[in-house]
């Protein structure tokens, strides 16, 4: 498990790059796996008809090979503020695949924005209003640092998955607005 850590100081002193990918694979513990691959299930689920839909009507060509992108980009992307604000901190470690799933989560908000999304599996919420509380306490909680959990790969993943649609078209920002206006 400690060849395979998100390490910033290793990555940026030892030339370790794997370790950028290398940590989404390791979780915590159980719960973490657990919860991590319940969200990434139930919205990448919806996300394969999003891509299959966009591929219908001719926007994409290669549904899995943008799910696959918009997963290791959000692996990618999540790390790279950690990696600059941990450089130089050699005790810092990180695992998980949370930046990935956030950025899932994210391009279903873009596409549903006014979906409910449940919290705590009871209370309805439309997912932009979810989304935007999400970010703002991934945010506030970022700068706090006190709790062990890599806030600013929450919120850079979900950053990196509302604006991958702007990414594959421009235009895609239509699919958002019509969803906002009902």
């Amino acid at each position: 498990m400690e060849k395979l850590l998100l390490r910033p100081y290793y990555i940026v002193h030892n030339k370790e790059w794997y370790r950028v990918l290398s940590h989404a694979f390791i979780h915590a513990d159980l719960i973490h796996l657990l919860v991590n691959m319940l969200v990434l299930l139930s919205f990448g689920l919806y996300l394969e008809e999003i891509f299959d839909h966009l591929k219908e009507i001719g926007v994409i060509k290669f549904p899995v090979l943008h799910f696959l992108t918009l997963y290791f980009g959000g692996i990618v992307i999540s790390c790279l503020s950690t990696i600059r604000k941990y450089k130089d901190t050699i005790y810092y470690r990180g695992v998980g695949a949370s930046g990935a799933v956030s950025a899932v989560v994210f391009i279903n908000i873009f596409f549903n924005p006014l979906d409910n999304l449940y919290l705590f599996g009871v209370i309805p919420i439309p997912a932009v209003v979810f989304g935007a509380a999400y970010l703002i306490y991934s945010r506030y909680m970022s700068k706090k640092a006190s709790d062990g959990i890599n806030h600013s790969a929450h919120f850079a993943g979900a950053i990196f998955g509302f604006i991958y649609p702007l990414l594959i078209d421009p235009s895609l920002v239509s699919i958002f607005i019509k969803g906002l206006i009902g």
